[in-house]
């Protein structure tokens, strides 16, 4: 994990609009690319190929339509359109039934209101072909906002969805025993947004013992919880609760992202537990990458060594 203030610098430039064209530009130009490693491609169909691939390796996947922030309710709308083609084609491609969003892609921050019609125009589209649609969790600004809708769809009936509580937040335990009480599913991660000391912890040995605490707590009282990280020590952790609580490995799942630690992806299936993968594709990939990027040093390295490859 690099330190707060690098993870600060990658944050300030996944705003930059100018490095997201320049990326947007070179970062997908040929299949050796530097993004390539973590983004499947922009279009739906370079998705499904890579998920393909995944499923053939044994494994699950979700897939992602990379967005977030929109400004306007026509922008919303659109993505909203887009999510529903990419439904369609998944249906028409025979892969497995499972898509992740964000809130804000669909106009939270323009009108609570039609974002929760955009989400249910998914969810109609979604829920009767069987699909499973996990609401991502974004940063600290929209926790509360995030589960509030959550909770509201899922008592009105869409209980084919799920939801992401980062541990790096402070109150993510409470809400881990609120999520559990309803009877939902829990992606669990660390949390990838630089966040205020107010409301998150700053220090990796404290993010880390909270994972560990909530690993516990979901595993043992959760319905088919996802354990999602790409920690040694924390998949040696679920595996040994699960030994001693007797949780068979169809009761949880590892979730993992693409492209990133598949050496880890091929022992859990070998040791006969079940893995998705994280499929993340589309135009705006550039936040998501950079927040890739300040999540490991080992990361940019090889995205520097990516670039240098690019320019020869």
């Amino acid at each position: 994990m690099l330190d707060s203030a690098s993870k600060t610098f990658f944050h300030l430039i996944a705003q930059s609009r100018i490095l997201k064209q320049l990326a947007s530009r070179y970062g997908m130009r040929k299949p050796s690319s530097f993004a390539r490693r973590f983004i499947a491609g922009e279009t739906a169909a370079e998705a499904i190929e890579a998920a393909r691939a995944v499923e053939a390796r044994g494994m699950t996947v979700t897939m992602d339509l990379l967005g977030e922030s929109v400004t306007s309710l026509a922008t919303a709308d659109a993505a909203t359109r887009a999510y529903i083609a990419v439904v369609e084609e998944m249906i028409a491609s025979g892969i497995g039934r499972n898509i992740s969003l964000k809130l804000t892609q669909l106009g939270l921050d323009v009108d609570k209101a039609s974002c929760i019609d955009n989400f249910r125009k998914i969810l109609e589209r979604a829920e009767p072909a069987g699909f499973f649609v996990r609401v991502d969790m974004e940063n600290s600004p929209y926790t509360e906002l995030t589960l509030e809708i959550f909770e509201t769809l899922w008592r009105h009936g869409y209980q084919q969805i799920g939801i992401v509580l980062q541990s790096a937040l402070y109150r993510s335990e409470t809400d881990l025993l609120t999520v559990n009480g309803l009877g939902a599913r829990v992606r669990l991660v660390k949390g990838a947004y630089k966040e205020p000391k107010a409301v998150a912890f700053q220090k990796k040995i404290d993010v880390d013992e909270a994972y560990a605490r909530m690993l516990k707590t979901v595993l043992i009282g959760g319905h088919y919880p996802a354990i999602a990280t790409h920690d040694p020590a924390m998949i040696e952790l679920a595996r040994t609760i699960a030994r001693e609580h007797q949780i068979a490995p169809d009761r949880f799942e590892f979730q993992m992202l693409y492209g990133v630690r598949r050496d880890l992806q091929a022992m859990l299936v070998k040791a006969g537990y079940r893995v998705r993968v994280y499929i993340p594709f589309g135009r705006e990939w550039f936040p998501y990458f950079m927040r890739r990027l300040g999540e490991r040093p080992a990361n940019v390295m090889f995205v520097i060594r990516g670039i240098l490859g690019e320019r020869s």
